[in-house]
């Protein structure tokens, strides 16, 4: 016995994509010292001499003060184990920043420039976009256009004389709509940095009606 489908199970669900490419505004960076020493005044005391230096620096180079903002600031103790037993190895301060750079040709001169005012640790470094959910939303449309297209091919291939109906449509939450792509070294100056291009996701499912 055949098995029609009834009015109400009548539906397709299609999932659809838009991605849009865009070049970003600004880079995001965090630059850091890790001092260590068996005194903990000492260990204070050149970590912020040199965090200072650096951060004088980045002024230089025309960065805003309100685009630096401290992240991390560590003081811990380090042990060893010698036969067993925990022996007092030295302090360890870290303190971290992250920088906003609007200007993204300046990045690998201000990451020289932090290495070279005492900056050991230099990591984090992502490109973004100002407005990303202008973009966001830009892609989701597309996402739906996409949609409609797979719908619509459906429909040709069942013979419908209609279009279907959307009926629901679900915003598909991704992990990571905005990618980032970079490189950089930090053991010679000149330090080369490709910005590549940002791509926004959207993603949609969409439930129709024939």
């Amino acid at each position: 016995m055949l098995i029609y489908p009834t009015y109400e199970n009548r539906i397709i669900t299609v999932t659809g994509n838009g991605e849009i490419s865009v070049k970003p505004d600004f880079v995001q960076i965090q630059i850091g010292v890790v001092k260590q020493s068996m005194n903990v005044a000492e260990a204070q005391q050149e970590n912020a001499v040199k965090m200072n230096r650096i951060i004088q620096g980045l002024l230089n180079q025309n960065i805003a003060r309100e685009d630096i903002q401290t992240q991390i600031y560590n003081v811990f103790p380090r042990y060893d184990f010698v036969e067993g037993k925990q022996v007092f190895h030295g302090i360890e301060v870290t303190n971290v920043v992250t920088v906003k750079i609007r200007n993204i040709e300046q990045v690998g001169i201000i990451i020289d420039t932090a290495i070279q005012n005492g900056a050991n640790q230099v990591s984090q470094l992502e490109f973004k976009i100002e407005h990303e959910d202008a973009y966001y939303r830009m892609a989701l449309q597309l996402a739906f256009q996409d949609a409609s297209k797979k719908a619509i091919a459906i429909a040709e291939q069942l013979r419908l004389t209609y279009m279907p109906i959307p009926i629901d449509i679900t915003e598909v939450s991704l992990d990571e709509p905005v990618l980032y792509r970079a490189t950089a070294s930090v053991e010679s100056f000149n330090t080369p940095i490709e910005q590549g291009m940002i791509e926004v996701r959207g993603e949609v499912r969409v439930k129709y009606h024939y």
